[in-house]
């Protein structure tokens, strides 16, 4: 999980590529359409960063939809 962490970007590419080849196979017509829902529920379910102040310094916290908790990357 951490190496999807350090990608957030990647994987909204792929959930968004992947919802879309879904729509378009069910046979949704417009594309506009197509897009507009796929790139809605790609931003939900993909992990977002978050920057932390600590003591030690910067942190990036990755939350995702699916992980219960989050992860910290130095």
């Amino acid at each position: 999980m951490n190496k999807i962490a350090q990608y957030p970007r990647l994987v909204f590419v792929f959930f968004f590529v992947f919802i879309y080849l879904i729509t378009y196979l069910s046979g949704i017509e417009n594309a506009m359409l197509r897009t507009v829902f796929s790139i809605t529920l790609a931003f939900v379910i993909s992990p977002r960063r978050k920057k932390l102040k600590t003591q030690t310094g910067e942190k990036t916290q990755v939350i995702w939809i699916f992980l219960k908790k989050p992860i910290i990357l130095e």
